[in-house]
């Protein structure tokens, strides 16, 4: 079976929720903690691809670094990574990955998408 990693953040229900999905399948995952060790640029922009998103689609617009640093401005593709990479708190939870695909599991019943 292809290897299976979620961007988790334990305190975020969706994300537990997430995780629980994947191991009701048998799936022993690996579980990346993104707040104590955040994406560098190359691995979120192999993300974003993975995701077939673009860097504003994965914006959590709710965080107070977000409505203090980021709200209203027009920012591009690269100033967005950037912002992800300063700021992990920004990037939408929980992202599972296998192999070349991955879903922004929200709502957590999302992940099955990956095992269809």
């Amino acid at each position: 079976m292809t290897a299976v990693r979620i961007y988790h953040n334990p305190r975020c229900g969706k994300s537990r929720s997430a995780c629980a999905l994947i191991a009701e399948r048998g799936v022993d995952a690996e579980v990346v903690e993104y707040l104590k060790h955040p994406l560098g640029r190359d691995e979120l922009r192999a993300l974003l691809d993975k995701l077939g998103l673009k860097p504003q689609d994965l914006i959590r617009r709710g965080e107070a670094v977000f409505k203090e640093h980021f709200a209203g401005k027009a920012l591009d593709d690269e100033e967005w990574i950037d912002a992800m990479v300063a700021y992990p708190i920004l990037m939408e939870r929980p992202i599972v990955v296998r192999g070349e695909r991955a879903v922004v599991a929200r709502p957590p019943e999302r992940v099955a998408e990956l095992f269809d």
